[in-house]
C-alpha cells in the first residue's frame, strides 16, 4: 500500500570542488495518511537533509518521491513551493513569526498567497487558533506571549492550509519541560483529528509521543519500529 508519503531510493549528496559527500544513501520510506512518526538520529545522520527533502525545501539527487500522489522529485522551485504551501504545514523549533503582526496575522499569512479575502482569512484564523486553545490572545503579538504559546501560533499556521503533512522540526527545543508536554499534547490531538504527523527530534521522550520511530544513522535507515506504547498526555488546561 502506497502512503501519502512514498520515498524510493532516495539519494542526495553535495559536492565540495570535484568531491562528493553523500548524505543519504538510498531511503527507502512509506508513512500513511493518519500515521504519526517520529524521524531521529544523531548530529551528521542525514535527518535534516531527509526533512528538508519531505518538506520539499530541497530535492533528492537520486531517487522518487511521491507526495499526496504528486512526483515532487524533480519538480522546479516555483512548483515545489506551491506543493509547500498546499500539502505541508511546517512547525520549527524558533516559531519563525513576524513580530509586528498579532497571532490571528501570523496564523493568517499563507492564506493571503491563496488569494483569499481578509474577512475569511481571520475567521480561519480564529478556527484554528481554537484547536489550539489560544482564541483568547489572538490579539496579541509575539513578545506579548509565552513560548509555549508562540509555538501554538505557530502550530495553528501550519494547519490553515488543511495540509497532508505536519512536519514538526524540534518543536520543543525551546521549551522548557511542562511546555513541551503541552505542545506534544497539541500535536497529539491534531494527528487524532485526522492528521499526518512528522516529528524530527532527537530527544527520546519526545520521540515517545510518535506511533512509529524511523532512526538514521549515516545516511541509511538503522531501524523502523512501531512504537506500541506511545505516550499519553491527560488534558492540559
Amino acid at each position: 500500500m502506497q502512503g501519502i508519503i512514498h520515498l524510493e531510493n532516495i539519494c542526495k549528496s553535495y559536492y565540495l570542488g570535484k568531491q562528493e559527500l553523500q548524505v543519504l544513501k538510498g531511503i527507502n520510506i512509506d508513512i500513511l495518511k493518519n500515521e504519526y512518526v517520529a524521524l531521529m538520529g544523531p548530529s551528521g545522520s542525514g535527518k535534516s537533509t531527509l526533512m528538508n527533502i519531505l518538506g520539499c525545501l530541497d530535492t533528492p539527487s537520486k531517487g522518487r518521491y511521491i507526495l499526496n500522489g504528486q512526483d515532487v522529485s524533480r519538480m522546479i522551485d516555483n512548483d515545489l513551493a506551491e506543493v509547500r504551501n498546499k500539502e505541508i504545514g511546517f512547525v520549527f523549533q524558533q516559531f519563525n513569526l513576524l513580530p509586528r503582526l498579532t497571532a490571528a496575522e501570523n496564523v493568517a499569512l499563507p492564506l493571503i498567497y491563496s488569494g483569499i479575502a481578509k474577512k475569511e482569512r481571520m475567521e480561519r484564523a480564529m478556527e484554528v487558533l481554537t484547536k489550539v486553545r489560544l482564541e483568547d490572545r489572538s490579539h496579541h503579538k509575539p513578545n506579548e506571549l509565552s513560548g509555549g504559546q508562540c509555538q501554538r501560533v505557530a502550530i495553528a499556521r501550519a494547519l490553515i492550509n488543511d495540509p497532508a503533512i505536519i512536519l514538526a522540526d524540534e518543536p520543543t527545543g525551546n521549551l522548557d519541560s511542562k511546555t513541551s508536554h503541552e505542545i506534544m499534547d497539541i500535536l497529539g490531538k491534531i494527528h487524532n483529528d485526522g492528521n499526518t504527523v512528522v516529528l524530527v527530534t532527537h530527544e527520546e521522550d519526545i520521540a515517545g509521543f510518535a506511533h512509529r520511530v524511523i532512526r538514521l544513522r549515516d545516511g541509511v535507515i538503522e531501524t523502523d519500529k512501531q512504537n506500541l506504547n506511545p505516550t499519553i498526555i491527560a488534558q492540559v488546561a
